[in-house]
């Protein structure tokens, strides 16, 4: 009989493992478990309390990484939360229709985001305001969006994000087209590694059951497309846990499209900068995919519609409290001497100033005139478009005044 070890980790050359039809109650317990707990094969550089731990394998990642830079991606860190949690306040207020919150993700978007070059390109999906920081937007172009006056107000092209996606897992079908179109321009596994790019790619773990995101991995499988597909798992897919979505572990699920899987601690702001160069590394020397599990937590609502006291125990979520990405990279400036209290205080100042500018900018923004609606959709508009904007436009004109 197989063990429950094998059932959730079936490597090559590891013995016998229970087929899915008859798997026995011990293993079909383990498997779940897997998906919901780290495990021995969860990527750690920094404890949740703040110690450092060696790594063979990605430390060499992080060599850059000295007590200045380290300072920089504390201070990443703060400043998005502190966005986030001031534009949920404000779409209590009313001044946004909608807030999509990334508490407790922060490392995970940060380490991330800082890992990609400036040539390559990330899909997010509704989520990764935090990558969208670390490329260089403006947190207020994403106030427009969610409060509906604006599609994006950026140039993915210049700044290598692409808009937001609403659609779950599409843009995963995305991300693979965009690398496939890195590799067919040359732009993998040259010699000078300056001219190579790749792609990443954000979803979370509910989305791994829409088949988008199936179809995106067997294309990028297919042509080695360099495409790091980076799985933020927060364990619910709104009300929905990661047992209900997936027997094994995530990360493993590569396995099955031919590329390499790998779990990393997401409120590890360390390791995922390490994990995600390598990946990226991968990509651009032309070894195809790479999957990447990030292992972090939801700390707020699934959007501000969501209630997730309906679902899920208080328990859990003061557990995860514990593992604060913030948290262990503050301790651990403050143990190695790299960080004072002035620091400290210096970053939480400069947090309320940049939370004071956003809601300044969102209670003063311009609405957005009504032919706004029908620009920047397409590069060449479609001459039924242009009619539909200047019949509407003489509709507004037929009110009092004349005016739209």
């Amino acid at each position: 009989m197989p063990s429950p070890e094998q059932w959730t980790r079936p490597d090559p050359g590891a013995g016998p493992a229970a087929t899915a039809a008859q798997p026995s109650p011990e293993q079909v317990i383990a498997g779940l478990r897997a998906t919901t707990e780290g495990g021995a094969e969860l990527t750690q550089l920094l404890t949740p309390e703040g110690e450092r731990l060696a790594d063979s394998r990605f430390d060499p990642y992080l060599a850059d990484i000295d007590a200045e830079a380290l300072r920089g991606l504390y201070r990443d860190m703060v400043l998005v939360r502190r966005a986030d949690r001031e534009s949920n306040a404000m779409q209590r207020q009313g001044q946004l229709g909608i807030w999509v919150p990334l508490l407790g993700q922060e490392a995970a978007q940060v380490g991330s985001g800082r890992a990609l070059r400036p040539a390559d390109m990330a899909f997010p999906s509704y989520r990764e305001h935090g990558v969208a920081y670390t490329r260089g937007i403006d947190f207020r172009d994403l106030l427009g969006i969610f409060r509906c006056t604006d599609h994006s107000g950026w140039d993915p092209a210049e700044y290598g994000f692409h808009p937001y996606t609403i659609v779950i897992g599409n843009q995963v079908l995305n991300a693979a087209g965009y690398a496939m179109g890195q590799k067919f321009d040359g732009k993998v596994g040259n010699a000078d590694d300056v001219d190579n790019e790749a792609t990443i790619v954000y979803f979370g773990d509910g989305a791994t059951s829409q088949g988008d995101v199936h179809e995106g991995f067997v294309w990028g499988a297919v042509y080695d497309a360099p495409v790091v597909y980076f799985c933020q798992n927060n364990q619910w897919a709104i009300s929905e846990p990661t047992e209900r979505q997936s027997r094994l572990p995530l990360y493993q699920r590569a396995r099955g499209y031919g590329f390499p899987g790998i779990r990393v601690d997401g409120n590890d702001v360390l390791a995922c900068l390490a994990v995600t160069r390598w990946a990226l590394d991968e990509c651009r020397h032309g070894n195809g995919p790479v999957l990447i599990e990030a292992f972090t937590y939801r700390m707020d609502a699934h959007t501000t519609t969501d209630d997730p006291t309906r679902y899920r125990l208080s328990d859990e979520l003061e557990a995860w409290k514990l593992k604060d990405p913030i948290e262990r990279v503050r301790v651990h400036l403050a143990r190695a001497g790299c960080a004072e209290q002035d620091f400290f205080d210096g970053v939480d100042a400069e947090a309320d100033e940049f939370a004071a500018q956003l809601r300044d900018f969102c209670f003063n923004m311009p609405d957005p005139p009504p032919e706004r609606i029908f620009s920047e959709v397409y590069a060449d508009t479609p001459a039924a478009l242009d009619a539909q904007r200047e019949e509407y436009l003489s509709y507004l004109a037929g009110f009092a005044g004349g005016e739209h």
